[in-house]
């Protein structure tokens, strides 16, 4: 219900317009027409301008379609050539021994050292001597 304030009279909001797709769709066109202003579309077809701009933004983003969705035809065709195979990449892990001999401490790292704790390492041995 609204209520008019001045008169405090209230009046029962008539039902909702139910309007076809194809309706809003050719309201809409009509008033992106070159020189067409969506005030004068509206009271032609009487209806709120607002609800015309509603309905331009949905048709704009594709939401005011038809009532059923049109399909595409789709063709998948076979590949031209099958994909070449993938080879496995092996990378040579390097392994060996770093001995270290700093006084009387001897390091002995055996595979692949990590450079930070390495480089950690090799500043505490240089700060004891």
């Amino acid at each position: 219900m609204d209520t008019n304030p001045r008169t405090g009279r209230t009046h029962k909001r008539g039902p909702y317009k139910r309007h076809p797709v194809a309706f809003k769709r050719a309201v809409v066109e009509a008033s992106f027409a070159p020189g067409a202003s969506v005030s004068r579309v509206a009271r032609d077809h009487d209806i709120n301008a607002n609800q015309v701009f509603l309905w331009r933004k949905l048709y704009q983003d594709g939401l005011l379609g038809d009532d059923e969705p049109a399909l595409l035809p789709v063709r998948i065709d076979a590949p031209a050539r099958p994909p070449a195979p993938v080879e496995r990449i092996r990378t040579m892990v390097p392994s060996g021994t770093l001995t270290i001999e700093f006084g009387t401490v001897r390091l002995r790292i055996e595979g692949r050292p990590d450079a930070d704790t390495l480089e950690q390492v090799l500043a505490q041995l240089a700060a004891r001597c």
